[in-house]
């Protein structure tokens, strides 16, 4: 007896050093550094993660680029043409990434094999296509505010490229997003802190605006949905993200290590990592969530 007692510390330190140890899982709603401070500019943007976990933002090192994230690390994926600034991503099923250019005033489409980049949609009557949302059948929604005079307006874009404008008369359009069932999009308003309610329509059209929640202060960015229907949101400014219940009721608020996140989206291996861009330190951030993201279950 004595002698297994004294070899007890022993084997739990073998233990602990063997491949049996376990990591121990993060804590939920625990926020910790993806990559490096300034390894992005300050124009960070997207992000979208693929069917295989890889983590796209814009603006990698310098504008104008795409950085890709697969092992911790990122990487320059490609290099816009012309004057191309990239703001939103999203990633239909067939792993095409689709890029809000709100320089050309159009949505690219950028071929994950051989990274070609195309112009999917243009029209000269976008301000500066912000931020993407897209459905279970491919179809995207774009916002586009117009900054200089506080207004904005939402496009739909089908699958086959073709725009047209779905919403006219609002505020700073920015944040935009799908819910899980398909038949409500979300649209936040940076400057009159809004984000209003549609429902889509048969034919992709929107109707019945509704007030989804206001806040008193700071800004409102990008957003995205987990699998219940919660809308997670950033707020510009105040550093933090919120979630808020299908009825647009407050649940938490994450605060950040960093004052002007700019949008995120969800991954990982079970899609509860929630991955945030921050403009203040040009950075990726990280989360887990209690609940898998839709966009990554759509991908499934």
């Amino acid at each position: 007896m004595k002698t297994w007692i004294s070899m007890m510390p022993v084997l739990a330190a073998l233990l602990a050093s063997s491949s049996y140890a376990q990591d121990k899982p993060a804590r939920e709603f625990t926020v910790t550094a993806l990559t490096a401070p300034h390894s992005f500019t300050s124009g960070i943007e997207g992000p979208a993660v693929d069917a295989a976990g890889r983590l796209y933002a814009v603006n990698f090192a310098r504008q104008q680029t795409i950085g890709v994230v697969a092992q911790g690390t990122p990487e320059l994926f490609v290099t816009l043409p012309g004057n191309a600034v990239g703001n939103g991503i999203r990633i239909g099923k067939d792993g095409t990434l689709y890029v809000a250019d709100y320089v050309g005033h159009s949505i690219l489409r950028i071929d994950p094999a051989t990274r070609a980049v195309t112009v999917f949609a243009h029209d000269e009557a976008m301000y500066q296509p912000n931020d993407l949302a897209i459905t279970a059948d491919g179809v995207l929604y774009a916002s586009d505010p117009d900054w200089k005079n506080n207004g904005g307006q939402v496009w739909r874009i089908d699958t086959a490229g073709k725009a047209r404008v779905v919403a006219t008369g609002m505020g700073t359009a920015n944040g935009i997003e799908v819910s899980p069932d398909g038949r409500t999009l979300y649209v936040g308003e940076s400057v009159q802190r809004i984000i209003w309610a549609f429902a889509i329509d048969s034919d992709g059209s929107l109707s019945g605006k509704r007030v989804f929640a206001r806040f008193a202060d700071f800004g409102l960015d990008g957003m995205r949905t987990d699998v219940d229907g919660n809308l997670y949101v950033t707020r510009h400014g105040k550093g933090t993200v919120v979630k808020l219940s299908p009825k647009g009721r407050v649940l938490r608020e994450i605060a950040l290590p960093g004052s002007k996140p700019s949008n995120l989206a969800f991954g990982g291996p079970d899609g509860r990592t929630v991955y945030v861009t921050e403009m203040e330190k040009g950075q990726l951030l990280q989360f887990r969530a209690d609940r898998p993201g839709n966009e990554w279950q759509q991908l499934r």
